[in-house]
């Protein structure tokens, strides 16, 4: 395929103020002997360079952040509290960099980046906020003659484990909890975009978080890190978001210590559209919940399921949502779509459409791959989508919209829960009674009722099934990174 009419390579003013972040965070160059290039999906030139840091110095990581540890825990939570309010005005304050740097080096547009930076700072405005109201609890022993009282401590040191898909949002939802509960961290970006999170950490510590507090570590090889930060006895809490597949090995390896662990997993979030819904709500609803951050979302609508009364309507009008959105630079005004991460995905994405069309799929958009440089890949609207097609049992994880019609509500509840995953789900309905009753028949760990866009830092964010354990964001969030301490205080007899 050609290239799309969009301008395709990034603005050179653009390019060139991102390249000064690049430079203010030290990766402009290869300044130690094993070096990461981090590449930019437009075009596929190298933007930048990480240390390549071996086991060991992942260890000598995890010796830092615990000696600094020791010191933090005994401050007070208003200090915290502080420290975490200064970094979040120091991410507004350089909101536009971050923007840049997220747009170089993951693609998605700078709406979406800028988006993604007000939703990754108020993580730690609402941290910032929480850090001075978490409480035990207080009560009298049933039998009487004692006080039950409990309190909440630092689970200690904590690794997290962040994916590629929101490099600022992903680190702050993790750490922002941990710096407010007491805890040291350790935090592993992705290869693919560790510059936001270098850049974050770097902007932490202008703010007051001691130096060795966090450490950032840079490698490409996870498994070695994986296998040696998890089997040092100072850490207590593993925090990870990315596939099952890997959760599940992490969780074997956190089993060893019997640690503290979060897992924030794949999905294959269904959208619900009943007969019922508003068309136009339901239309933008799908689009957003499809289409945010390039449908690179973990909470991304995966299979709409469309009730047959409606279905035509609903098609048609995504169909024209989807074919009017411009493929190109995230940096290019008007664009709405930016390249995938890689090469990979793209061909993943290819493969997807392949399958559900040599299966009986109806291809409603002429929108797919393009020919480099850059990772480019049009929406695609895919009807009629066949129970057996590897579009409709997998975490897409793209622009792909991929709907299935249905009869009855037993049968889409049934169909909706048909999978191993339970992130995320949508309804779309103008009756009240139906949309909490689909809501709780929903085996998921959030729902979005007429909402493509659930998310919020005071909400838990989570899932069930292979969907992953525990919950980001919220009072939960901040749980995550505490122990559960009780103190049974007798009481001397007055009689």
């Amino acid at each position: 395929m050609s290239k799309p009419d969009t301008l395709l390579s990034p603005d050179p003013m653009f390019r060139a103020a991102a390249a000064k972040v690049v430079a203010r965070i030290g990766a402009d160059r290869a300044t130690v002997p094993n070096a990461i290039p981090v590449h930019d999906p437009h075009d596929d030139s190298v933007i930048g360079y990480v240390p390549d840091l071996d086991a060991d110095q992942a260890l000598e990581a995890v010796s830092r952040a615990d000696a600094a540890g020791r010191s933090w825990a005994a401050t007070t939570p208003r200090h915290r509290a502080d420290v975490l309010r200064r970094w979040y005005d120091l991410l507004i304050d350089n909101a536009d960099d971050i923007a840049l740097l997220i747009t170089l080096e993951m693609g998605k547009t700078l709406a979406d980046a800028r988006a993604e930076v007000t939703y990754g700072a108020d993580f730690v405005r609402w941290y910032a906020e929480e850090a001075t109201r978490h409480t035990g609890t207080v009560r009298e022993a049933p039998t009487g003659g004692a006080q039950l009282l409990t309190r909440h401590a630092p689970v200690g040191l904590a690794v997290l484990i962040t994916p590629w898909n929101f490099p600022l949002a992903m680190a702050t939802r993790k750490i922002a909890p941990a710096l407010a509960a007491g805890c040291p961290a350790v935090v592993k970006p992705a290869a693919l975009t560790p510059l936001t999170t270098l850049f974050a950490v770097q902007l932490a510590v202008e703010a007051g978080v001691p130096e060795d507090l966090v450490q950032a570590v840079t490698t490409s090889d996870a498994g070695a890190f994986s296998n040696a930060v998890l089997a040092d006895p100072r850490v207590r809490k593993v925090s990870f978001t990315g596939s099952t597949s890997v959760g599940k090995v992490l969780l074997r390896l956190a089993a060893n210590n019997v640690l503290k662990s979060s897992m924030e997993l794949g999905g294959n979030a269904p959208f619900v559209v009943f007969d019922d819904a508003d068309l136009e709500r339901a239309v933008e609803g799908a689009f957003i919940a499809k289409m945010r951050n390039g449908g690179q979302s973990c909470i991304a609508a995966n299979r709409f399921l469309v009730q047959d009364g409606i279905a035509d309507a609903f098609v048609e009008g995504l169909t024209e949502r989807l074919t009017s959105l411009r493929t190109g630079s995230g940096f290019a005004p008007g664009v709405g779509l930016g390249p995938m991460v890689d090469h990979k995905a793209v061909h993943r994405l290819q493969g997807l459409v392949d399958d559900a069309v040599g299966r009986g799929a109806k291809l409603r958009t002429d929108a797919h791959s393009y020919e480099g440089p850059g990772s480019y890949f049009g929406a695609v609207l895919l009807d009629h989508v066949p129970g057996d097609a590897e579009v409709a049992t997998t975490e897409i994880f793209g622009p792909i919209a991929a709907v299935q019609r249905f009869s009855t509500q037993e049968e889409a509840v049934a169909r909706a829960n048909d999978t191993e995953f339970g992130l995320a789900g949508y309804v779309f309905t103008e009756s009240l009674d139906r949309a909490f009753t689909v809501a709780d028949s929903l085996a998921t760990g959030i729902v979005g009722i007429n909402q493509g866009v659930p998310s919020n830092a005071a909400a838990p964010f989570g899932g069930i099934k292979e969907s992953g354990l525990g919950r980001e964001g919220s009072t939960e969030g901040l749980e995550e990174y505490q122990e559960i301490r009780f103190y049974n205080l007798a009481l001397r007899s007055t009689s």
